[in-house]
């Protein structure tokens, strides 16, 4: 037999009530001990579907916030994405470079890949130094660094000397253990299933 009793639905929600109580008492005094406030290098890695997707989402705070953000597309140069078509909207404050030329097994172009690679990390650089950014995109740059088209020691060196309070966000899969090292968040991206196994080709308003 179970002696247990049960419950009457205003018992539960004051006990819920005191749960939940306890736990913002908890996170109160956590939260309270978080002063730092600073420019953080963001990375999403991982070959999960969502790395652009989640850069591009705190690109769209950062707009609704006021601020400004500068973006550099390293690989995507040739496809029309919503994203980019979005923001056209808000060019007083959004600068949006795509000055890749496509993945580098569609241009089967090494020293044209390298070349499109140096022009876009010469102007995620001015970027990054630029004060009235305070947030940076660099969509797949972790491709290029995988490809060593730009050497990781000048990236490195650039996130580190960025003014303090400029956020930059990296995507693109196996990213560099060296950035992942100076970086303050890194995601990455997990498959469980994605349709493009199931033969689902990539959908306008889904991958791009």
């Amino acid at each position: 037999m179970n002696n247990k009793k049960q419950l009457t639905e205003t018992e539960l929600n004051e006990r819920h009530a005191f749960k939940m109580l306890k736990k913002k008492e908890a996170r109160d005094k956590i939260i309270a001990t978080k002063l730092i406030e600073k420019g953080l290098i963001i990375i999403n890695t991982g070959k999960g579907k969502g790395k652009t997707t989640a850069g591009f989402g705190i690109v769209f705070r950062a707009i609704g916030n006021g601020m400004r953000v500068g973006i550099v597309q390293f690989v995507k140069g040739k496809w029309e994405t919503g994203e980019r078509l979005a923001l056209d909207k808000f060019k007083e404050q959004v600068e949006f470079h795509t000055m890749g030329e496509g993945f580098t097994w569609e241009t089967q172009d090494r020293e044209r890949d390298i070349l499109a690679a140096e022009k876009a990390w010469k102007k995620s650089k001015e970027l990054i130094n630029d004060t009235t950014n305070n947030v940076v995109l660099l969509d797949e740059l972790n491709i290029v660094l995988r490809y060593n088209y730009i050497p990781i020691g000048d990236v490195l060196e650039t996130l580190k000397n960025k003014p303090k309070d400029k956020h930059v966000i990296i995507t693109g899969r196996n990213a560099k253990e060296e950035l992942i090292e100076i970086a303050d968040l890194v995601t990455s991206m997990e498959i469980i299933k994605h349709p493009f196994r199931s033969g689902v080709k990539a959908q306008k308003g889904i991958e791009f």
